[in-house]
């Protein structure tokens, strides 16, 4: 009922209002603000504007005149250079047949592992750290001694930990009936 009574008030001589506030007039837009252009420097804006749209016959003619053809290059064989060549050490360990879809790596860049590598060095290091230090490591996979300490540092190889199963007497088990 309290919104009936509210809705009447609301739109009471609705529509005067409306056209009293359409006919009363706009305010004014806010001035610009003055700019500080000298009279040389927009003769001179004016100037490179009639430049530039200007049409130039003498630079049309020579335009037309150029004709290109484009054709796509044979590729030709690179020729292998001494100093395209990187150095490359065979593969220190493999695993066994074809893992993870990966053609199968002789030899790879010094200053790189492959993934088996990898995992065979951190093992080695965290295995035996006396006998494989970060020295060893480093010379024996040709890398450089900052890498090898980021690696043994940061990588840790992933730990496999068989729990035993408990014993009757340590906890209840539910028998086959």
């Amino acid at each position: 009922m309290g919104a009936r009574v509210a809705r009447l008030f609301r739109d009471f001589n609705l529509e005067n209002r409306v056209h009293r506030e359409i006919g009363k007039a706009k305010p004014e837009v806010a001035p610009r603000h003055l700019t500080h252009i000298d009279s040389v420097q927009s003769t001179e804006v004016t100037e490179i504007n009639d430049a530039i749209h200007k049409r130039n016959d003498p630079l049309l003619g020579l335009l037309k005149s150029v004709y290109v053809e484009s054709k796509d290059p044979t590729e030709a064989p690179k020729e292998v250079t001494e100093e395209n060549v990187e150095e490359r050490r065979p593969l220190k360990f493999n695993l066994p047949g074809d893992p993870y879809g990966i053609v199968e790596l002789t030899d790879v860049p010094k200053g790189k592992l492959s993934i088996a590598e990898a995992l065979k060095a951190l093992n080695n290091h965290k295995n035996a750290p006396q006998t494989w230090t970060l020295d060893k490591v480093a010379q024996e996979y040709s890398l450089d001694l900052k890498d090898t300490k980021a690696l043994l540092e940061h990588f840790i190889p992933f730990e496999v930990k068989i729990i035993p199963p408990k014993t009757k007497d340590d906890s209840k088990q539910i028998k086959d009936t």
